[in-house]
């Protein structure tokens, strides 16, 4: 079974800019494979100048692809990439989350796929919708931090759901889709993923993926939420670096590799399968699960909040997601917000 695919509405988007787009995305198709392609035939190919070729060589850098450019053999990536297809994401679908995905909207770029799918938050017809972008020009983390986004190497996935509960009955939302991620990335074989409060997916202590979600609803309900998930499949070195924390991506622990459209189908059937849960059981179905990857359980932590820094022991998590702190024999408990959480290495 697959999903049924509604066709989203049309953005206001210069059709210079549909046009480039449009071009880099042939181009990119062309040396997906990873092989040399003379200048010379990928001109032929696209019906554009060997001019033209350059310079769209030089906007593959901008978007963070490493090209690799042999006098007399031509042009190619310096690996291999897997384009984003609706095919290949549907082809791993399970039934149930096919039948709740109402849209499947891959974009060549955009500014971010959570901003994407905020602009339809108000359309209570935009319901199931998940949007994959290839390449975001400002992705976002928590707290304003950008989110590295180079072309074609990692996944970048939002999807707009609608609950019937209020905002603050989904505080604990995060935590339940950080234990839905370790499930999918376990899927993949990956080994040894752990979550830190509230929504870091972390690998030996380095960041492989993060969540965001933005919401907007009633106090008694109902209340969309965009839950933004971005996981680092195959970062290249020279855009990681960009990174001011450690970090890691599948590549470094699957030496076989992943199928990104394998990867985006199994994130999306544990999403889907994530939000109906928490329908029901809201964060106490998860809790279990949660405990189980909690990297911070019983250690010594740091919270920053925005006027300060204190230390304690972390004791779990209570019954709506708020991170318990044991701090000289007294448990404080502190809600995600604007604060950030770290790990001591003792």
């Amino acid at each position: 079974m697959t999903p049924t695919l509604s066709v989203p509405p049309r953005r206001k988007v210069s059709s210079a800019r549909n046009r480039r787009d449009a071009a880099v995305l042939e181009l990119v198709g062309l040396l997906a494979d990873g092989r040399f392609h003379s200048g010379q035939g990928l001109a032929e190919t696209l019906g554009v100048s060997r001019t033209a070729i350059w310079k769209q060589m030089r906007r593959l850098g901008e978007l963070g692809l490493e090209v690799q450019s042999v006098r007399g053999r031509g042009y190619r990536l310096s690996r291999p990439l897997e384009l984003l297809s609706r095919e290949g994401i549907s082809a791993g679908l399970d039934p149930e989350a096919a039948g709740d995905l109402t849209t499947l909207e891959i974009l060549p770029r955009t500014d971010s796929t959570n901003e994407v799918l905020r602009a339809r938050l108000d359309d209570p017809a935009a319901h199931g919708h998940v949007c994959l972008a290839e390449y975001q020009r400002r992705g976002r983390g928590r707290r304003g931090r950008d989110w590295i986004s180079p072309f074609g190497h990692n996944l970048y996935l939002s999807l707009l759901w609608r609950f019937p509960c209020g905002p603050d009955t989904l505080q604990g939302l995060s935590l339940a889709i950080g234990t839905a991620l370790v499930a999918a990335l376990e899927q993949t074989g990956l080994q040894g993923a752990g979550l830190k409060w509230p929504n870091d997916v972390l690998v030996e202590g380095r960041k492989l993926g993060g969540i965001l979600i933005d919401m907007s609803g009633a106090s008694g309900g109902p209340t969309a939420a965009v839950i933004g998930v971005g996981i680092n499949v195959a970062m290249p070195d020279s855009v990681g670096a960009e990174i001011e924390q450690d970090w890691t991506d599948l590549r470094s622990h699957l030496p076989d590799g992943v199928s990104r459209n394998r990867l985006a189908a199994g994130v999306i059937n544990q999403l889907i399968a994530a939000v109906r849960q928490y329908e029901q059981t809201g964060l106490a179905g998860f809790q279990p699960a949660w405990q189980r990857h909690d990297l911070a359980h019983n250690r010594r932590v740091t919270v920053h909040l925005p006027h300060e820094a204190v230390a304690g022991h972390a004791r779990g998590i209570d019954a709506s997601g708020a991170l318990i702190v044991e701090i000289e024999g007294r448990q404080r408990r502190f809600s995600s917000g604007e604060i950030s959480l770290r790990l001591s290495t003792e």
